[in-house]
């Protein structure tokens, strides 16, 4: 069944606040940077569609390459969130090629694209790893968070072992696999802050999709829309054909797919993520699928883990050199 290694030779977390909203948003506030002398960025554009291209920061590593890492951001982030960021650092430190990926309109690219995006949306890292492929790029690994965890978790459950073809293995931090519960849990009177910072940017962006493309994004309901449910149910159901959001929830969600991982999984989940019931973390389904390792420290908050000691960006390391076990074809414990 699917393991728990937390005190399986990994550094514990000690984090610098006991507080999950200020962990919160001390992960998403704290500076990060990467080394751009030493791995400058490369802007590449995927075609993923046809009438669709996503916009990827690439960053190559100082000599030999140990692989490829495709980076996926979560709800209204892009390539320059500062997970990202410490992320791509860290593993461009190790020897990796990484690519820090945009989805359907971040980062500035709402040019390459007349859709939104969704919690689902696999289509997009698929066609980028099969170009990866094609070049005869690898190994390759896919690391998500938060939202891009989901998209994450459900790519490989929904390739079962036809993944291995694209990825040596996944990570996902911080994921919400319960699209629905993980809505109400954001509707919490504690959770207002991100509520309304979702909400506001989530509804921001619509707009200036309507104003690109006005018969396509009607803003009928829009300045009456004030929950994430509510923008789910009238604009990104629709915008997708799953009719309302509870059907745009339940097909989408992670959770449905988890059963079918065949690849390597790296899961990382604070149990006292603010956004996240970790109930849905204690059923079957992804605690007895064995290509899953389940770490799940007590505390972290929403990809908050700022650690007290250093190096200060506890999840980083973590990520890393589960990434070299697998691809060295290590037991746990082993670089």
């Amino acid at each position: 069944m699917g393991r728990n290694h937390y005190n399986d030779g990994l550094r514990p977390f000690i984090p610098f606040f006991r507080n999950p909203h200020l962990l919160t948003i001390a992960g998403n506030f704290w500076p990060r940077a990467i080394d751009e002398v030493r791995f400058p960025v490369r802007p590449v554009i995927y075609q993923t569609e046809p009438g669709t291209r996503v916009l990827i920061h690439e960053h190559r590593p100082v000599g030999a390459c140990l692989g490829e890492v495709l980076l996926h951001h979560g709800l209204e982030g892009s390539s320059a969130s500062g997970y990202m960021v410490s992320m791509a650092q860290c593993l461009l430190e190790a020897g990796f090629t990484v690519h820090r990926l945009n989805m359907r309109s971040c980062g500035g690219s709402e040019n390459l694209t007349d859709t939104l995006y969704h919690s689902g949306l696999t289509q997009d890292v698929r066609a980028v790893l099969r170009q990866l492929r094609a070049e005869g790029r690898g190994p390759r690994f896919l690391v998500g968070f938060s939202l891009g965890g989901n998209v994450t978790l459900k790519f490989a459950g929904e390739s079962g072992e036809a993944a291995a073809e694209l990825v040596s293995g996944v990570c996902a931090v911080s994921t919400p696999i319960d699209l629905h519960a993980c809505v109400r849990r954001l509707g919490a009177r504690e959770n207002a802050l991100y509520a309304r910072r979702f909400i506001s940017s989530l509804c921001a962006r619509y707009k200036r999709r309507h104003t690109a493309h006005p018969d396509k994004f009607p803003l009928d309901g829009i300045d009456s829309t004030h929950t994430i449910f509510d923008f789910d149910d009238r604009f990104t159901s629709k915008a997708f054909g799953f009719g309302n959001a509870p059907n745009y929830y339940a097909t989408q969600s992670a959770m449905q797919f988890i059963g079918g991982i065949r690849v390597p999984a790296l899961v990382v989940q604070a149990q006292d993520d603010p956004l996240i019931p970790f109930s849905i973390y204690e059923t079957g389904a992804i605690r007895e699928n064995p290509a899953i390792e389940l770490v799940t420290p007590e505390h972290g908050g929403h990809l908050g883990f700022i650690a007290e000691d250093k190096p200060r960006f506890w999840l980083d390391p973590v990520v890393r050199d589960w990434i070299l076990r697998i691809r060295n074809n290590c037991p746990p414990g082993c670089v």
